[in-house]
C-alpha cells in the first residue's frame, strides 16, 4: 500500500503559487464578495482546510495575492541595492518598478475592486492596506531614516517623506488612469515620469549642507 506523507517543499511551493496565481484571476474575473473560498479551492486544485490553515480565509488569502505583488518591488530599496547605488538611483530604481507595476490593467482593476467593496468588507481593506500601501511607505520610511544617518536627506519625519514620495509618484495622471481616462503606460513613458517625479522630489528634500 502506497503511503501518502507530507507534500516536500517544492511541491508545497508550486501548490501555493498555483493557488495564488488562481486566486489572483478569480478576483479580477468576479470581484471578492461574489467569489467564494469553494471555488477557488476548485480552480486551484486545493483543499478548503488547506486555504484556512495558509491564509485564514478569503481576506487573508487576498492579502497574500497584494504582498506577492509588493514583493516584487519593494526590495529594490534593500541595504545592498543602495550600497550598490547613489539613492537617488536607488529611488529611481524603486520609482520604476513600483509605477510598472501599479499601472498595469490587472492592478488597476484589482484596486477598483476594492475600492468597490471595501466598505461591505472592511477586512478586505485592512488585508490590502496592510499588505500593500503600509508595507510599501513602512519600507520607504526605513530606506529615508537610513539616509538620513549618512546626512544625504534634510533631518525630516522620514514616514513624512516616504508618504510625500509615493504622492509625488501617484499624482494626477495616476488618478486619471485609474478612472480610465488614461492608456496604460509604457516603459519609456514611465522613464519619464519617474525621473521628473524623483528630480521635482529630491530639490525639496536633499541636505543643502552636504559637501
Amino acid at each position: 500500500m502506497i503511503k501518502c506523507g507530507r507534500p516536500r517543499k517544492g511541491e508545497e511551493c508550486l501548490s501555493r503559487d498555483r493557488l495564488l496565481d488562481t486566486a489572483f484571476s478569480l478576483f479580477l474575473e468576479n470581484g471578492y464578495g461574489n467569489l467564494s473560498l469553494e471555488t477557488i479551492a476548485r480552480d486551484a486544485r486545493v483543499s478548503m482546510r488547506t486555504i484556512y490553515s495558509q491564509f485564514g480565509g478569503k481576506a487573508g488569502l487576498f492579502g497574500a495575492v497584494i504582498k506577492r505583488c509588493s514583493d516584487q518591488f519593494v526590495t529594490s530599496l534593500s541595504e545592498e541595492n543602495v550600497l550598490e547605488n547613489s539613492p537617488e538611483e536607488a529611488l529611481i530604481s524603486f520609482a520604476k518598478q513600483f509605477l510598472y507595476r501599479i499601472t498595469r490593467p490587472e492592478v488597476v482593476r484589482m484596486r477598483t475592486i476594492l475600492i468597490g467593496e471595501s466598505l461591505r468588507f472592511p477586512d478586505l481593506a485592512t488585508q490590502f492596506y496592510e499588505q500593500g500601501p503600509q508595507r510599501t511607505l513602512d519600507h520607504l520610511r526605513q530606506f529615508f531614516a537610513r539616509q538620513q544617518q549618512t546626512g544625504y536627506f534634510a533631518a525630516v519625519d522620514p514616514h513624512f517623506l516616504a508618504d510625500h514620495f509615493l504622492s509625488a509618484l501617484r499624482n494626477g495622471r495616476f488618478q486619471k488612469l485609474q478612472l480610465g481616462l488614461e492608456p496604460t503606460p509604457d516603459e519609456a513613458e514611465i522613464d519619464v515620469w519617474v525621473r521628473q517625479s524623483v528630480g521635482l522630489f529630491l530639490r525639496g528634500c536633499l541636505n543643502n549642507v552636504r559637501g
